[in-house]
């Protein structure tokens, strides 16, 4: 049977079926060996009351035909169907007393031949008579000689049959009793498991391929009582469908990320490669106009530039991404972050900018070159969206960095977003004339999380900080 509702029902009614027959079997053994044992105790009474009189004359009562030595009136008060023979100087043939006091059976000489070689060995034996069931007999030595006397089995066969009769009907009626009920309560109790299966083919006819995934199907919460088995199996489906919802709904994301980004990128690529057009078309119309010419060329290599720097960052953010390793090496910040705030001074001597770090000299291990575009990169997003006369503060501690100014702040709306590949605020952040591609923050938090490490950001107005932690 391939399910689990027949695997169950059979087993249980195999079970059944063999604590029957055991009980059964044992039943009828013991009756057996019980009515037998008292069969033999009746046998062992009756050897008793048929006592041979050798000196008795033998024309007195009547003799069973070939008697002598044994009188029918010595019989005493064997009942009817017993067993009785005397072997020996006075001989007794076998026979088996009728219903009538008198009444006997003669046995033949081949049941006499069985009797004569029952052992007197105190012992109940059994005996095979021609014609007649199966007898229990003893034998006695006497002086007449030996005496064989016994009673039939008829009793205890008849008993036996009966009772192997009852047990096999009874056993019967057990079995189909345990089918049929178990049969229905089995499925009776696996009918929540076919409301959680119900559950799993309805999320599996979802469209789950591409766009946005709704996976709101749950299995009930009735059914996910971890208490009990069927509980088990629906609590852990509907992890599992929840933990396949975040998972696809990130894939979405991803997806819808990607978009953006490739539109983004387009975007960014278009307008230098627009102005190179133009100023191109320009030199190539006006090619005696020197000083057109000249300020053509600069703007054609102005925005190359541009677009080096956009692709540079791209393929920088492709290559982390893919998870390319960057060097591992002793890195020293505190010099490092000197460095980046005396230029910061000499680009933006406007700004008032501060720099603490401690009196040992803080040293991490990564790239170095990765880590100066790390902190170029967050003085940068300080300097240009920031106004003239902001107060940028670069504070270094062992394995934490953090860089805070008092301007304007973060727009509510990109906060959470800000380290997003080309997010911008209004005209990225409104805080200055220069503009970007939106690419800064999200290569500091690219660079950072390839050194095991993270950043965050905490802004509102007069009151921005940028928090880089990197493991030493």
């Amino acid at each position: 049977m391939r399910s689990l509702t027949g695997r169950l029902v059979a087993t249980a009614v195999a079970l059944v079926a063999a604590a029957s027959l055991l009980i059964g079997g044992a039943t009828i053994l013991a009756m057996r060996a019980s009515l037998t044992n008292q069969l033999d105790a009746q046998v062992r009474s009756s050897v008793a009351r048929a006592a041979p009189d050798p000196d008795h004359d033998e024309a007195a009562d009547h003799r069973p035909p070939g008697g002598g030595g044994l009188r029918l009136a010595d019989i005493g008060n064997q009942g009817p169907g017993t067993l009785i023979a005397l072997f020996g100087t006075t001989a007794y043939p076998p026979v088996i007393l009728g219903e009538e006091r008198g009444d006997v059976s003669l046995l033949d000489t081949e049941t006499s031949a069985r009797l004569e070689q029952v052992p007197a060995d105190g012992r109940v034996h059994s005996v095979e008579v021609t014609d007649q069931p199966r007898y229990r007999v003893i034998a006695v030595d006497s002086p007449s000689g030996r005496l064989v006397t016994g009673l039939p089995t008829r009793n205890v066969t008849q008993a036996v049959a009966s009772l192997v009769l009852w047990e096999a009907l009874l056993t019967t009626a057990g079995i189909v009793i345990a089918a049929l009920a178990g049969l229905a309560l089995v499925r009776r109790q696996l009918r929540p498991l076919r409301e959680v299966a119900a559950t799993a083919h309805e999320v599996a006819e979802l469209p789950l391929a591409t766009g946005e995934i709704d996976l709101s199907p749950r299995v009930p919460d009735h059914l996910t009582d971890e208490r009990t088995e069927v509980g088990q199996v629906g609590a852990a489906l509907n992890s599992l469908l929840s933990h396949v919802e975040s998972s696809l709904a990130a894939r979405h994301r991803s997806e819808q990320q990607v978009r953006q980004f490739v539109a983004d990128a387009s975007h960014e690529l278009r307008t230098p490669l627009a102005t190179i057009n133009g100023y191109a078309e320009l030199a190539r119309r006006r090619p005696d106009d020197e000083s057109g010419v000249r300020t053509a060329l600069d703007k054609v290599e102005a925005e190359a530039e541009r677009m080096t720097h956009l692709v540079e960052d791209l393929l920088l953010l492709a290559r982390l991404d893919a998870g390319r390793p960057l060097a591992s090496e002793p890195v020293d910040l505190s010099r490092l972050l000197l460095e980046a705030v005396n230029d910061a001074r000499v680009l933006a001597p406007d700004h008032h900018w501060r720099l603490d770090l401690p009196e040992e000299v803080l040293e991490v291990t990564g790239d170095e070159q990765r880590l100066h575009q790390v902190v170029t990169n967050l003085l940068t997003n300080a300097r240009k969206y920031t106004p003239a006369g902001t107060t940028v503060a670069v504070t270094a501690r062992a394995g934490l960095l953090t860089v805070h100014d008092d301007g304007p702040g973060f727009p509510a709306d990109l906060v959470d977003k800000a380290f997003e590949r080309f997010a911008r605020g209004d005209a990225a952040r409104s805080r200055g004339t220069e503009g970007g591609a939106g690419l800064g923050l999200s290569l500091v938090d690219a660079i950072v999380s390839a050194h095991r490490g993270r950043v965050w950001l905490r802004s509102e107005p007069g009151d921005t900080t940028v928090t880089v932690e990197l493991p030493e």
